[in-house]
């Protein structure tokens, strides 16, 4: 292995924790969350050769992430909906705080889960911290189409948690 992919390859491992906590938000679930990070690695050590030196390792990642999601979710499509979601948990009439954060964040996650797969990708990778041109890069289209994506996916978010807002 050359010393150029040995520095990406090291670069790249910094980003491990953003990577699974994305993979875990696209699919739901901690296992194919850990698969999806790992099939991202194998994917970019393949690919380092070609890698750009001195091109955005954060984007790059997070784009083959994407697409491995992508790649899991058409062999999958027959068996599993976009929005398919765990059971909802019966809240009590009196909540402990622990329990109130548990039925406000599955109120968040339900409603992120319901969002098109595009409009999920955008907010999540803006929870990430990253710019509007990283995010564009990262998806492959104009940084205008990720504006417009995270605005309508912000106000379809709103929309869903406005009950929640109210009470």
């Amino acid at each position: 292995m050359s010393n150029r992919v040995t520095s990406l390859m090291h670069d790249a491992l910094a980003w491990a924790d953003a990577l699974h906590d994305f993979a875990f938000h696209l699919t739901g679930s901690a296992a194919e969350a850990d698969d999806l990070v790992q099939e991202t690695y194998a994917r970019a050590l393949a690919a380092a050769e070609r890698f750009a030196g001195g091109g955005n390792v954060k984007a790059w990642l997070f784009r083959i992430l994407r697409n491995a999601f992508i790649d899991l979710y058409r062999r999958r499509r027959d068996r599993r909906t976009d929005g398919e979601l765990a059971e909802e948990a019966a809240a009590p009439d009196e909540l402990e705080p622990r329990q109130v954060r548990e039925v406000v964040g599955h109120e968040l996650e339900e409603a992120l889960m319901s969002l098109t797969e595009e409009a999920r990708v955008a907010v999540l990778l803006d929870l990430q911290g990253f710019s509007e041109a990283e995010m564009a890069e990262t998806l492959g289209c104009a940084a205008g189409t990720v504006k417009s994506r995270l605005f309508r996916a912000r106000a379809a978010l709103r929309e869903k948690l406005r009950d929640h807002r109210d009470r």
